[in-house]
């Protein structure tokens, strides 16, 4: 039988080739690190059911080739998409650089609305760091990103990247910002949201008319 869940979640993982989207992924899903791992081809998919704020959240996960060759094929998967994680490999900086590209792309093509969340990954790696995180900061200040460093390898803030977007985006639901009702939002409401609703509506007193 299938977990219950309040809302469901899209979320990308997009960056540069060789980021290490794919075993930021793996290392959420699995909670282990991908040994080995090649570029993506097109796209891989994974989902997990997280707790946030009080809310049991389904988040559906697209992780995208970093490839210029599959841009094509890669950008139809933003549309409706709620978050993203932008990763960069801090002992890169080039994929650091392409940054504003793959930012631009995704508030185009998703939405101006879309969460998203910018991940220096390898910090297991910092001895041959190429982007401080001054620079970093001050990128995701300017761009209005939520901003971490993490490992895939250790698993140093991988679950904490994904629960902080859903957490901005959870926030913005029951703010009025985000409406799982619009169509394209990225956002559906689960089973046990409906489940909730319904209880709530049968809870209500019938009305009783008397007459004067």
């Amino acid at each position: 039988m299938s977990e219950s869940y309040d809302y469901l979640f899209k979320f990308l993982v997009i960056g540069s080739a060789g980021a290490g989207k794919s075993c930021i992924l793996h290392q959420f899903i699995e909670s282990k690190f991908k040994d080995n791992s090649s570029h993506t081809i097109g796209v891989e998919f994974g989902s997990k059911i997280v707790k946030v704020g009080g809310k049991s959240v389904k988040l559906q996960i697209w992780d995208t080739a970093g490839q210029e060759r599959f841009r094509s094929v890669t950008r139809s998967y933003y549309r409706g998409a709620a978050g993203a994680l932008l990763v960069y490999d801090i002992t890169s900086r080039d994929s650091f650089n392409a940054l504003s590209n793959w930012l631009r792309d995704a508030r185009s093509l998703a939405g101006p609305n879309i969460v998203i969340l910018l991940v220096g990954n390898k910090k297991d790696l910092d001895a041959k760091r190429e982007v401080t995180f001054l620079e970093a900061s001050k990128f995701a200040q300017e761009n209005e990103l939520i901003f971490l460093e993490s490992s895939a390898k250790t698993g140093e803030n991988v679950e904490e990247s994904f629960l902080k977007c859903s957490k901005t985006i959870l926030s913005k639901i029951e703010t009025g910002e985000l409406d799982p009702e619009r169509i394209g939002s990225g956002i559906q409401y689960g089973d046990l949201k409906h489940l909730q609703t319904n209880n709530t509506a049968r809870r209500q007193p019938d009305c009783v008319c008397r007459p004067l």
